[in-house]
């Protein structure tokens, strides 16, 4: 059965990225593989299209969209080793895997993202110090190539295209399965901690000091000054050892249409900091389903629109733990420089472990991730500060969310850039590569 063909209007997650595109929706892996060979065109693979920048988009191009390929293909409930089609969401699958006490190794802030757009971009969480990225836990992968070639990547049968492909942004190939080793839990909550935190200092206590817990992030208010810069809540947690395994519920919440651009100022932002971070009920310690711990954005669906019809950026570096301190200083001050507030800003520490993916963004360091509403000119020279400070300090910013970085930026921070496009499968293509290489 050939997919179905459309015109369709994709756009990013961040909404800055809009195309008129082709996109096929093949139903089945021999159809996916079938129109992968047949495309006169370029041609991208495309899972939830949760990225924030342009590594979903390619302009007069044609997209494949895997959500059609959704099945669990083979499972071994004793290892916890499952193999699935790429287009697998981590909802559906956590739905599977849950009651049968295994979860995620790895896991970003949305659940709405498919199996193998995680493996594309090498997705991390907040466990990074201690686990890695998600690319530390596949198995193996089977990759179509336009060629008509169907291979099966591992770290030792085609390792170079497995180490290209994990990170390597949906280039190499259509990703047609995972397989994933899972983590075993006793139940599906969550022991939770929240502690205040004074200053940019104190959170890199806060971090040091918990090495007992696996996950950890902070929040932090980006419109604090002074010797206040940095300010905001620590969270820490862990998997209950026993208990009951529940699975997640559908969201409840929905923002139906586009918020209007007067709604998210320095004003409206400041006060939503001053009232999360006050809380009566936040600080100390209880007991959460994972649902909120992980996912507390997927609670409400299309919460994207709340920027309204201009979209927003995603900014989300990572600087080496050397020079950690001063960069997070500097990208925090500059926030606050430029009135550009954000609601979410994300401060965490990235681990040691290395992950086989050519192209992984995470080092061992700090990490900032930050929205930022679309305000034209001023919002996009705020972001080329921030890239400049992290360039300056050895670090990188995130492809999977990126809608600015200078080619120039790209290649300082990925020098690998060159290996994954002499592996890259010459009919593929994206905006993003195109920007940053071409």
């Amino acid at each position: 059965m050939a997919p179905l063909t459309v015109n369709d209007q994709i756009e990013s997650w961040g909404r800055v990225f809009r195309a008129s595109q082709t996109v096929a929706t093949p139903s089945f892996l021999a159809d996916a593989r079938a129109a992968l060979i047949a495309c006169g065109q370029s041609v991208l693979a495309i899972g939830a299209a949760r990225s924030y920048g342009d590594v979903c988009i390619n302009h007069d191009g044609t997209l494949l969209r895997t959500t059609m390929l959704d099945r669990l293909i083979e499972a071994d409930w004793s290892t916890g080793v499952i193999r699935a089609e790429s287009g697998l969401t981590l909802d559906h699958l956590l739905r599977v895997v849950v009651p049968k006490g295994w979860f995620l190794p790895v896991t970003p802030g949305t659940k709405f993202v498919t199996l193998g757009g995680a493996v594309a971009n090498d997705v991390h969480g907040k466990n990074h110090e201690s686990a890695g990225t998600i690319g530390c836990f596949v198995r193996r992968i089977g990759l179509a190539r336009s060629s008509g070639e169907v291979l099966e990547l591992s770290e030792t049968n085609n390792s170079e295209l497995f180490q290209a492909t994990i990170g390597g942004l949906g280039l190499t190939g259509l990703i047609l399965w995972v397989e994933v080793a899972l983590k075993k839990i006793g139940s599906s909550d969550i022991e939770v901690e929240t502690i205040e935190i004074v200053d940019l200092d104190h959170f890199f206590r806060l971090a040091e000091d918990s090495s007992d817990w696996e996950h950890t992030v902070a929040w932090v208010d980006c419109l604090a000054i002074g010797r206040n810069l940095g300010r905001g809540l620590f969270m820490r947690g862990r998997h209950r050892p026993h208990g009951a395994l529940r699975v997640h519920r559908d969201p409840r919440l929905a923002v139906p249409f586009n918020a209007p651009p007067w709604l998210l100022n320095a004003s409206t932002v400041r006060l939503f900091n001053s009232a999360y971070r006050y809380r009566p009920w936040a600080m100390g310690r209880r007991t959460v389903h994972y649902d909120p711990f992980f996912y507390p954005l997927d609670a409400v669906l299309g919460w994207n629109k709340l920027y309204g019809r201009h979209g927003f950026f995603q900014h989300q570096s990572v600087v080496p733990t050397q020079a950690a301190v001063a960069a997070m200083q500097r990208l925090l001050t500059l926030t606050g420089d430029y009135q550009q507030g954000s609601f979410l800003v994300v401060l965490k520490l990235f681990g040691d472990r290395k992950s086989p993916g050519l192209l992984s963004f995470p080092m061992a360091g700090a990490t900032l991730a930050l929205d930022l509403p679309n305000r034209g000119e001023g919002t996009r020279k705020l972001l080329e500060a921030m890239t400049d400070v992290v360039v300056n300090a050895g670090g990188r910013v995130y492809p999977a969310k990126d809608a600015t970085m200078s080619a120039e930026a790209f290649r300082l921070g990925y020098p690998n850039w060159t290996k994954l496009e002499a592996l890259r499968d010459p009919k593929i293509m994206s905006d993003f590569w195109r920007r940053v290489t071409q």
